[in-house]
């Protein structure tokens, strides 16, 4: 008898198993994240020549739903999201990123990807419950999961060894990120923690995902009714 694989799934790698076009309904952990959020107290720690600073920075944070997605049997629910940040009193872009947020049900896991326009991808992940209000995700440089990579530049003067980022959903439903980025710069003797943390609170709700929205419309279906027809859709 062959063993499942690390991934949780069997030797069927082709069929897709029916999704929920409610993604809304499905997001786990993620959907206190759904919607368009801004921070004006952001701290990041980076640095410098001859050592580091400090930056305070404003973020303004987008998330939103995007329709289910499979892998053959795997099946995910997730946001899509922007985030851009200033520094304080200070017109130009301090950071840019786009990515997605991503729920995996099946195996209680979230995945975090990101890209940034310097020449640098992520794919982080982590295992939570559907309940979960604070879960964690991380990546490491050099594995074939939940990896690092990076332009020539970047890999050899600013090279990202590790990465992790701890979210928490308070009470009121705002949320806290704190993330961490361990590079290997060339003129430090030890790795240095490149630190970015920021409190969110919602300034406006989220839109459904368009395949929702498409039926709502189409069809004059109420989200009960969408969960009844999503057999129906593959």
């Amino acid at each position: 008898m062959s063993e499942t694989p690390a991934d949780g799934y069997g030797d069927d790698l082709y069929t897709e198993p029916p999704g929920d076009p409610d993604t809304l309904a499905n997001l786990g952990p993620l959907r206190p994240l759904a919607g368009t959020w801004e921070g004006i107290k952001g701290d990041d720690h980076h640095p410098v020549a001859g050592g580091s600073e400090r930056a305070v920075f404003l973020e303004r944070y987008v998330l939103e739903p995007i329709d289910f997605q499979t892998n053959g049997p795997q099946l995910f629910y997730g946001l899509r999201y922007h985030t851009h940040i200033n520094e304080m009193g200070k017109p130009e872009t301090f950071h840019d990123q786009v990515g997605y947020w991503l729920w995996e049900p099946a195996m209680n896991t979230v995945v975090h990807t990101l890209s940034i326009p310097r020449g640098q991808v992520v794919v982080a992940g982590g295992t939570a419950s559907p309940d979960a209000t604070e879960f964690e995700v991380t990546a490491t440089l050099g594995s074939p999961v939940y990896g690092i990579s990076a332009v020539p530049f970047i890999d050899r003067g600013f090279r990202t060894l590790s990465y992790r980022m701890h979210v928490v959903v308070h009470p009121d439903g705002s949320w806290t990120y704190d993330e961490t980025a361990l590079l290997e710069i060339p003129d430090r003797e030890e790795p240095f923690e490149h630190t970015d943390t920021n409190t969110l609170a919602k300034v406006a709700d989220p839109s459904p995902n368009p395949l929702s929205l498409a039926l709502v419309r189409d069809r004059g279906l109420d989200i009960g009714d969408l969960r009844h027809e999503s057999g129906n859709l593959l």
